[in-house]
């Protein structure tokens, strides 16, 4: 006999693992791994989803439930897949299902619909009045919906149709549906041959419809409308006649639009670029896999040898991930692989429907697509023979997952492409230093582009000491230097990027008579002040409440408005530029959908003159009339208490900087800033990362921090603080327990138990330990002992393993 090994939809952390269920006789040669079923789970054989992991002959299987039904017709993972499930398991403290919920997209999902019908053999004349009512309505209807037959009767609670399903004349039956249904359109095909369409007595329309078919073949209904101007009717009489048939075909919801093949143009490439390509062509196909850093300035042209690389793969039959790290730039690169590859590109990111995700989803699957384009969520792209993922601005933090699982996208490319014995390719102007850190040592091969492309040369960047100009009259956010380039460029119909990582109007608002601050009441955060809505709002949960014009604590009428974000900064270039056409691109005005991809197609477009941003506009985008930069704050996050605010600091000057001068016009940069005698803002207005690097190792060895070390910062949260607090006592008294007497082997360094840095969000109180350890198995055996717990009330524990803030 046959069982099936089998995880549960929605299990809990505690309940999570693979529970054997035996397989019925005819569902033996049916089911795979990889499948979906659906089975009976818990003491009252809840009817749950689940997958199949894998499937096993046994001799004995006394005492197991046997599986209801499967889902699929072919398993929906694959072998990868299964073993990428297990891993993330092991690796990021997930269950089952959060690993699977990442690797497939949400619409091709199984949801249990609880339907109700009338037991037939029930005698519903013993029923109550109001009982004999519902089984009226439910027998006229065939079957219902749970939820819609209590909205259809406006009943207040579930009390009488759980009376009636427990007195049996009711039958409550979960039915398993797809959360996005395939996108189909409705296909006609000839069935009269031609000689028998001679012999027809049809009309003059239907005759346009049979001659369009017996040249074009099976064809929409749509498009035989639209070509031959019939109605539906004259479709609907030819298929009653039966001369025609119709059948649904199954459409994809693509997001874009490109040619079936695209058109592959030469790329030709400088000796350097040669260099690192040929180099690179030695490590595709590598047993084991191999994992190299393109390391090269902004400008150098990493892109082109990106489009070689792609080409010799797809000619040896192989397919392709590219990853960007933000959705701003998928459509640029889209366009430019779109262009290349035609239909064969597949798009994955978060601005795109449920049904488009799935569709492309499928393309990849089935081998339509061979080149998967997107952020984070791409990497999980199903390619069956995958050759090389390039993951490009690699030291970007939103490669790494914030919610479980908590993942980082390196990590899962380098499983993917030793299983493949594919070719990680890493490519930055400003490496994460642990990535460059293992290219120094062998463990990456490095590869460097250390001159721009073409013509384009590195921009002219100077620093202006705000403190001077405060000093000197002006306390404004553009600096007068800063104001004088923007008006040489729109003078001469160019175009500047000006970057203030802060969005909002005013970073806080307070009272100077009494102290008040305005805070969130569900967060440790004081509330930021939005001018165009003219309410303070919180960036943490979302709370907002109009601006009070006096102190609410004393009743005073000189509250203050302090800090600035790129809503004032836009007012000051209104003002300061009346006729410019500015751009605001940040979290609040790019809400909707495709609104960036948008905004930046009319930017390139020449519609606007200034466009200023947050971090999204500083890394990879390319405007070759752009010969401003201009820098608004450039210390905000230089200190931060984050370990990692130097390098993050140094990253973010360095690629801004970079988007000036890229075409044949050269480019300046203006980094404004109060502290202009810093060393990281020298060393990025040099643009020298190398002398950089050479310092902050320095400092990171010292201290032990990655990659010294490997961080895990253990995580609580609760409603109520006493919970929260004593839940992190708990553990941390057994994580010395367990070091002193099991785990001795296994050396880390505490820090904590504390609060976290932002103590409260959305009215849970937050605690955490943080960790620096080397996180093996022994760690990872160790530290799943010591959260074994037991929880009080609504207490969330979580683990995350080498975080991109430690905040």
């Amino acid at each position: 006999m046959k069982i099936a090994k089998v995880v549960i939809d929605g299990a809990t952390s505690q309940f999570d693992k693979q529970y054997s269920y035996l397989l019925p006789h005819a569902l033996t040669d049916i089911c795979q791994a990889g499948m979906r079923v659906l089975v009976p789970f818990g003491r009252s054989n809840l009817k749950k989803q689940g997958f199949v992991m894998e499937t096993q002959e046994v001799d004995n299987a006394d005492g197991l439930k046997s599986v209801i039904s499967i889902f699929d017709k072919s398993p929906i993972l694959n072998d990868e897949m299964i073993k990428l499930c297990n891993w993330m398991r092991n690796q990021t403290f997930c269950t089952y299902f959060d690993a699977i919920h990442s690797i497939i997209p949400a619409g091709i999902g199984m949801k249990l619909v609880e339907t109700l019908s009338v037991n037939k053999d029930y005698p519903i004349d013993t029923l109550l009045e109001n009982e004999k009512a519902v089984c009226i309505y439910v027998k006229a209807k065939g079957s219902i919906k749970y939820d819609n037959l209590i909205k259809s009767l406006n009943l207040s609670d579930d009390t009488l149709i759980s009376s009636l399903v427990d007195k049996g004349a009711l039958i409550r039956e979960n039915d398993a549906v797809q959360k996005i249904g395939d996108a189909t359109m409705k296909v006609a095909h000839l069935e009269a041959s031609i000689d028998e369409l001679g012999s027809l007595s049809i009309t003059a329309k239907q005759s346009l419809v049979t001659d369009y078919l017996s040249g074009a073949g099976d064809t929409s209904v749509k498009e035989i409308m639209y070509y031959t101007g019939v109605s539906p009717s004259v479709i609907e009489t030819l298929c009653k006649n039966r001369i025609i048939s119709l059948y649904e075909k199954e459409v994809f919801r693509l997001p874009h639009s490109f040619s079936e093949n695209g058109e592959r143009n030469d790329v030709n490439l400088t000796n350097s670029q040669q260099k690192a390509f040929c180099e690179l062509k030695e490590k595709l196909g590598k047993e084991g896999g191999a994992c190299s850093l393109l390391y090269g300035v902004t400008g150098s042209g990493k892109t082109q040898v990106f489009l070689k690389l792609v080409d010799t793969v797809i000619d040896s039959g192989k397919g392709v991930i590219i990853m960007v790290p933000e959705i701003s730039l998928t459509p640029q690169t889209l366009s430019l692989f779109g262009k290349r590859y035609g239909k064969r590109v597949a798009v994955f990111h978060s601005a795109m429907s449920q049904g488009q995700r799935m569709d492309e989803w499928k393309r990849v699957k089935n081998g339509q697509a061979v080149v998967a384009i997107g952020t984070r969520s791409a990497v999980f792209a199903p390619i069956k023979n995958l050759g090389l993922i390039v993951i490009d601005e690699e030291q970007e933090h939103t490669y790494k997952s914030e919610s479980s699982p908590r993942f980082h996208a390196r990590n899962i490319a380098k499983f993917r492409v030793n299983y493949h014995n594919a070719l990680l390719l890493l490519a930055s102007a400003t490496p994460s230093m642990e990535s460059y850190y293992n290219a120094l040592n062998g463990k990456y091969s490095l590869h460097k582009l250390t001159e721009r492309f073409g013509n384009a040369q590195l921009p002219d960047v100077s620093t202006v000491d705000m403190k001077s100009e405060i000093f000197s009259g002006n306390s404004g956010c553009i600096s007068r230097r800063l104001a004088d380039e923007i008006d040489i460029v729109l003078n001469n119909k160019k175009q500047a990027i000006l970057l203030l990582n802060r969005r909002g109007y005013n970073t806080y608002i307070s009272c100077p008579v009494c102290g008040y601050v305005a805070t969130c009441p569900n967060c440790s955060i004081s509330l930021t002040y939005h001018n165009a809505n003219k309410r303070m709002m919180c960036h943490y949960c979302g709370y907002s409440e109009p601006v009070s014009k006096k102190c609410p604590e004393c009743s005073s009428d000189h509250l203050r408005f302090y800090g600035m974000g790129t809503q004032k900064v836009e007012d000051e270039l209104n003002m300061l530029f009346p006729k410019a056409r500015v751009l605001r691109l940040d979290a609040d005005s790019t809400m909707s959908r495709d609104s960036f991809s948008s905004y930046l197609g009319r930017f390139s477009n020449g519609e606007y003159d200034i466009m200023l941003g947050t971090q999204m506009v500083a890394k990879g985008l390319n405007f070759p009339n752009v010969t401003l930069v201009g820098v608004i704050g450039a210390d905000q996050a230089m200190f931060s208490e984050d370990y990692r605010s130097y390098e993050r600091t140094f990253s973010l000057l360095t690629q801004v900087v970079g988007r000036a001068g890229r075409g044949d016009f050269e480019g300046k940069a203006i980094i404004q800033t109060t502290s202009p005698d810093s060393n990281i803002i020298h060393l990025a207005v040099r643009q020298d990362y190398d002398a950089f690097y050479s310092d902050e190792i320095l400092t990171r060895k010292m201290m032990v921090y990655p990659p010294f070390c490997d961080i895990a910062v253990l995580s609580v949260s609760s409603t109520v603080r006493e919970v929260a607090l004593d839940t992190i006592n708990k553990i941390f008294d057994n994580i010395k327990e367990l070091i002193e007497n099991e785990f001795t082997d296994v050396k880390l360094h505490i820090l904590g138990p504390s609060a976290a840095s932002v103590p409260k969000i959305n009215l849970r109180y937050r605690f955490r330990i943080i960790i620096k350890c080397r996180f093996n198995a022994r760690f990872r055996e160790m530290i799943k002992k010591a959260m074994n717990i037991k929880r009080k009330g609504d207490v969330s524990l979580n683990i995350d393993v080498n975080p991109e803030s430690v905040i």
